[in-house]
């Protein structure tokens, strides 16, 4: 597929992945609109509007094949292949970032693990051994690094933001509160678990 998506189609996607990613480990082998519906809160015609704009996946009564929609959206939203991720902060959010099987599961690996405090670096995450972030642009450029993750306090997010893009990031995770100056070429998410449920009791309480 060469069109690029919308936002919301994307967003909408990533969703739909997450919610296949679980039902296959619970041993689903078939799943409906109707069921993904209940999981994610989107309208079923909604689903099925988005998923019949890529092709025919599944049949009216029968439902979607688990692997085979999981496998295509994958597809779809180009995540198929390993992504190797540097960490930025080796402390207690770092720590449960590193040692999550969700990253792994859509093909994410916490390749580096990084921190400017000296009585962090040399301790072991997992299977990563906490590097100075000095060694960044090297360790970037050794494991074909180019997504960064921080898991910093607020005023040190920048910094560690900075050091990110000078080793060749180009999309950034930002899981501090900062707000983040970075080139335009450089891409920031920013996830808030607070904002997210205020955003959610919003709609809920409407």
């Amino acid at each position: 597929m060469t069109e690029r998506l919308t936002v919301g189609v994307a967003a909408r996607l990533s969703r739909y992945l997450q919610v296949l990613t679980q039902a296959r480990k619970m041993g689903k082998e078939r799943i409906s609109s109707q069921e993904i519906s209940e999981y994610t809160n989107i309208n079923a015609t909604q689903i099925r509007r988005d998923l019949s704009a890529f092709g025919r996946f599944g049949k009216r009564g029968v439902g979607y094949r688990t692997d085979g929609l999981l496998d295509e959206i994958r597809q779809i939203l180009r995540t198929q292949g390993q992504h190797n991720i540097a960490l930025i902060g080796g402390g207690r959010l770092g720590s449960a970032i590193a040692s999550s099987p969700i990253f792994a599961e859509h093909g994410i690996h916490v390749a580096a693990v990084l921190d400017n405090d000296p009585d962090k670096v040399g301790q072991r995450i997992g299977d990563l051994t906490v590097s100075p972030i000095e060694e960044l642009v090297e360790i970037a450029r050794e494991r074909n690094i180019i997504v960064g993750v921080i898991a910093v306090p607020a005023d040190s997010a920048q910094d560690a933001a900075d050091a990110l893009i000078n080793a060749g990031a180009k999309i950034i995770f930002n899981y501090s509160e900062a707000l983040l100056d970075v080139p335009a070429d450089v891409t920031v998410h920013t996830s808030n678990p607070a904002v997210d449920l205020l955003y959610a009791l919003y709609f809920h309480l409407a």
